[in-house]
């Protein structure tokens, strides 16, 4: 069972539950995948939040976090005490981690925040950091100026399907 945990961009925001990432994965995989996403969480909301979580017994979590925080400009040293401190909870149950890379809002060119990379590296986990950015930078995979579409939706499930196949 693979949990799919995050904010709005994990829970479907613009696209609708039924086109989230999570549902496109479980459509094309026959896997089941729990959407947990909640709508403009912050990154210590979903730390408080993930324990409950965990006691379902994922063998995969995916965690797409910290969008919030970076749009209201927040901490980027809570951010990462943060993720790491949910990677932690995740390898601790036992699942493996996929992380995936949040773009930097505040940039103009929408790469993706260092702070990934650096959690990744930091925990041996898996990233997935392309995507996000590439849909920030397509128009016709965005329903507003941040969240995807059904398309930007399905594309993230690609890509995240891919680099399990490839990694795991």
């Amino acid at each position: 069972m693979i949990l799919a945990f995050g904010d709005s961009l994990t829970n479907g925001f613009g696209a609708g539950y039924e086109f989230s990432y999570p549902k496109y994965m479980e459509r094309k995989t026959g896997l089941k995948v729990i959407n947990a996403g909640v709508d403009g969480e912050f990154s210590y909301e979903g730390l408080a939040r993930l324990p409950k979580l965990l006691k379902h017994k994922p063998d995969l979590v995916i965690l797409c976090h910290g969008g919030n925080d970076i749009l209201n400009k927040l901490s980027s040293e809570e951010l990462k005490s943060n993720l790491l401190a949910m990677v932690r909870l995740i390898q601790n149950s036992g699942a493996k981690v996929l992380l995936v890379g949040v773009p930097d809002f505040s940039l103009f060119s929408f790469s993706t925040h260092d702070i990934y990379g650096e959690v990744a590296d930091e925990t041996d986990i898996l990233l997935e950091d392309e995507v996000l950015t590439h849909i920030e930078l397509n128009r016709s995979l965005k329903s507003d100026y941040v969240h995807p579409n059904e398309k930007g939706y399905e594309k993230m499930a690609d890509a995240f399907i891919e680099v399990l196949k490839l990694k795991i």
